[in-house]
């Protein structure tokens, strides 16, 4: 049984109370601790994956409510970004699940307390304990909590638009819009890189790579915007 002020720590930290603290119990347990002790029957493996799924549709809820106008794409990576494991070995420190971690010997004399995957697996676990103990609404309100922070960075990420102000710099000086386009897209369909070039009177300016068309369209406006700033300071003149 883990101590009593560990549980109680853990849940403040969650925002949350476990009704069956079992469950909690298990989420802490690694499968090294559960091989070198009899009468350990689980291990948190099991609630990791059900962790996994419960963590991924609350931060797809959470990013489908607050960017209203953003397509799948743009939304399918910064979920990646929310659910990732360096975002998630980060949580497990800020949690400190780390220090009470049940390991076994092996995985305790070798850092596993530290171990970015343990990290990672042990938070999953966590959100998989709190999905069976109160449902996917405990799941929301906890990821609420802990990724507020992400959340925030997600939104200031939003608003750096590119294509938005390289449209409102070639309307000022121009009265036009940018082109874009697709120069080339390679890669297997599951990880596909496109490179887009944005074109200003006809006339190529920058280019941009990403995982869409949408990212590699914001990077080409960004390198375009660069260029076209130089020049207006006098580096050379684009307006003739």
């Amino acid at each position: 049984m883990i101590e009593k002020t560990v549980r109680k720590s853990i849940e403040r930290k969650l925002g949350y109370r476990f009704k069956k603290r079992v469950y909690l119990e298990t989420a802490l347990t690694h499968p090294s601790y559960r091989h070198e002790n009899e009468g350990i029957l689980d291990d948190n493996q099991r609630l990791e994956f059900l962790g996994d799924a419960a963590l991924g549709l609350a931060a797809a809820a959470a990013l489908y409510r607050r960017f209203e106008e953003v397509d799948e794409g743009a939304l399918t990576h910064k979920r990646s970004k929310l659910a990732n494991r360096t975002t998630l070995a980060r949580i497990g420190r800020e949690l400190e699940l780390g220090a009470h971690l049940r390991l076994g010997r092996g995985e305790e004399q070798s850092g596993g307390r530290e171990r970015n995957s343990n990290l990672t697996d042990a938070v999953e676990a966590v959100i998989g304990a709190v999905f069976l103990d109160g449902g996917q609404k405990a799941v929301d309100r906890v990821f609420k909590r802990l990724w507020q922070t992400d959340l925030d960075a997600a939104t200031a990420e939003e608003m750096d638009n590119p294509k938005g102000d390289l449209q409102e710099y070639c309307q000022k000086l121009w009265k036009i819009s940018p082109a874009y386009r697709v120069d080339t897209q390679s890669g297997p369909a599951h990880a596909r890189e496109y490179v887009c070039v944005a074109s200003v009177k006809g006339r190529d300016y920058g280019t941009g790579r990403g995982m869409n068309k949408r990212t590699a369209e914001m990077e080409a406006a960004r390198d375009t915007l660069t260029l076209l700033r130089a020049m207006d300071a006098g580096e050379a003149d684009v307006r003739r």
